[in-house]
């Protein structure tokens, strides 16, 4: 059973996680800024103060551009490395128009569904 605590609870918490949240946010910035500071921007380091050691790592993720990628992979007559996907602002637009319905792809479709709890209190 729900109860009104049970609510008032959850309410309280969700605020507190978002102050927290802004709190971890606000050392995280002053801990970047230390380590631009002293060992330079984007590089790792480490602090030891005490008995606690603060280390930045920095990871890089490499991520191909779309447009110039292909023209390239075409160029080298290199297709079968590209990937072709469907152009879902432009399925919405054939829909509209008429030229394509809803259920010309229906079976083509995947439904992804996430829960969420929202809690307010009334006034």
């Amino acid at each position: 059973m729900i109860t009104r605590e049970m609510l008032v609870r959850y309410t309280e918490l969700i605020k507190r996680k978002k102050e927290l949240d802004d709190e971890l946010a606000d050392l995280k910035t002053s801990f970047n800024s230390y380590f631009d500071h002293t060992v330079g921007e984007g590089q790792k380091g480490e602090l030891v103060v005490h008995d606690f050691k603060l280390q930045r790592q920095i990871r890089t993720a490499e991520k191909y551009e779309q447009e110039s990628t292909v023209e390239k992979l075409e160029g080298l007559n290199l297709n079968n490395l590209i990937v072709k996907s469907p152009d879902e602002a432009k399925i919405k637009s054939a829909i509209e128009l008429g030229l394509l319905t809803n259920e010309d792809l229906q079976d083509c479709k995947t439904v992804k569904k996430t829960q969420a709890i929202y809690v307010k209190q009334s006034i």
